[in-house]
């Protein structure tokens, strides 16, 4: 069998200063001051007027962005909250919340879906509210959830949930086995009645049963070493018109599975309701995206690429799985050389090792563009995060590289607003504080063992 990998995956300083060469003094910094109509400013009045230029710059980024997405003929949403989740313990506690909360349907769509604790809890959680009457259905991927006993399942069907395998491997209910196997269903998604979703890059998983950040949850189980500790993820809250859209795309996906049982029963599209527009500058928008490896596979990458290619000042990237093709790698070059602060948070190691050497055989490209490239070896890294001059943010499944722009169901937020992207620099900082960088000259020193993995992971990128 192919083996199939569990893939998709405010501003703080760029570090500390650098220390004075032998011989040179490092200058204080220099208070701004700023020249109006009376001459120059006082020190409050000169930060005043620096802040609202800066906002400026940032409803301009805004409604470049928002004009870049509806060029690509997609419509936003307005009037939604998001919340950011950092790692599994936050996660799975805001999910078990709402879905005790929960008074008309609870849908799960996740990649890997394990029979461990957290798995289990998750079941306990189901199953309860099923028992209260509730519409209560769940899509896990026939090879992220391979080994998990189907007893699990049964368990779960017994309690009269409805339990659906995506493109099973072997016979599932009388649906033979698809002939496609490396179309995966890689989203993991959470749907609450017909107003909260969850999204991101957290797999209803054992390896997200800790934080990654607290030292003492990293030594709780393998001393100072790290291994302990659960894997590095990001997920968000929605709630508003957002989830609905991303509901339907749940109503879909279940049809397209043939997976059978009763009617979805949900609320029709409001025919006469206006497009979606921003009203202040600073206007939260999302828009959900779900790619299919059947169907339109590419829509996020468009939407990324897009992002990419309008930004002013910066793009801060934190991805799991790293693989762009020659397109998306001319673009992140090229935002650099224009000047944009291009930055990317990966990993130092992974679960794929021809993965991690087909991403790092683009560092070299990169880093003459003037890419700053940061890896993490001390956490498994596993979030799949951007944030485009600070008003342009995705939390979701997709990670970048051909496999999630190709092959895979994927499904991602993306949210134009100042307060999430400033959240999200925010957690990209604590990343990259807790990463080391790559500098070229290390980088050009790598050995010919390296370089051999790296031109292999090149030949086999596609079906990584």
């Amino acid at each position: 069998m192919i083996v199939l990998l569990s893939i998709l995956t405010g501003c703080a300083s760029l570090g500390a200063e650098p220390a004075a060469e032998p011989g040179h003094v490092v200058a204080p910094p220099v208070a701004v001051v700023v020249e109006g109509r009376q001459g120059l400013q006082d020190e409050a009045r000169s930060r005043q007027a620096i802040e609202q230029a800066e906002a400026e710059g940032r409803s301009r980024a805004f409604k470049a962005h928002l004009a870049r997405l509806t060029a690509l003929g997609e419509t936003l949403s307005s009037n939604n909250s998001v919340d950011l989740l950092i790692d599994g313990p936050a996660t799975f506690d805001a999910m078990f919340d709402a879905i005790k909360g929960a008074e008309h349907r609870v849908f799960v769509e996740s990649y890997i879906f394990e029979d461990t604790d957290i798995g289990k809890k998750m079941r306990t959680h189901l199953l309860a509210k099923k028992a209260q009457g509730l519409d209560v259905r769940i899509i896990y991927d026939g090879v992220g959830a391979l080994t998990t006993s189907g007893r699990f399942f049964d368990s779960l069907r017994e309690g009269g949930i409805e339990v659906c395998e995506f493109n099973p491997v072997g016979v599932d209910e009388g649906r033979a086995a698809p002939l496609d196997v490396n179309h995966r269903d890689h989203r993991k998604l959470l749907l609450i009645d017909d107003k909260i979703a969850f999204v991101g890059g957290v797999n209803i998983s054992s390896v997200y049963s800790r934080g990654s950040f607290s030292r003492d949850e990293a030594a709780s189980d393998e001393g100072e070493s790290g291994e302990g500790a659960g894997w590095r993820d990001t997920h968000a809250r929605l709630s508003g018109p957002v989830a609905l859209e991303l509901l339907r795309g749940y109503e879909d996906t279940w049809h397209r599975q043939a997976c059978g049982g009763p009617p979805f029963d949900l609320p029709e599209r409001d025919a006469g309701q206006a497009e979606p527009t921003p009203g202040e500058p600073d206007d939260r928008l999302v828009l959900a995206i779900l790619s299919q490896g059947d169907g339109d596979s590419g829509r996020f990458y468009r939407a990324l690429l897009g992002a990419i290619e309008t930004a002013r000042s910066s793009i801060h990237i934190t991805m799991a799985y790293f693989v762009p093709n020659p397109t998306m790698l001319d673009a992140l070059k090229a935002a650099a050389r224009r000047g944009v602060d291009t930055q990317l948070v990966l990993p130092g190691k992974s679960d794929s090792l021809l993965v991690l050497r087909a991403g790092q055989a683009r560092y070299d490209d990169l880093l003459d563009a003037g890419v700053k490239i940061f890896e993490r070896h001390d956490r498994f890294l596993h979030a799949k995060t951007a944030v485009i001059d600070g008003v342009w943010s995705t939390v979701g499944s997709s990670n970048l590289d051909w496999r999630s722009f190709l092959h895979n169901d994927e499904v991602n937020v993306v949210i134009l607003g100042r307060e999430v992207g400033q959240q999200m620099d925010t957690l990209f900082a604590k990343d990259r504080e807790a990463a080391e960088r790559v500098t070229p000259e290390a980088w050009s020193d790598r050995g010919l063992g390296r370089r051999v993995m790296e031109m292999v992971g090149q030949v086999w990128q596609y079906w990584l």
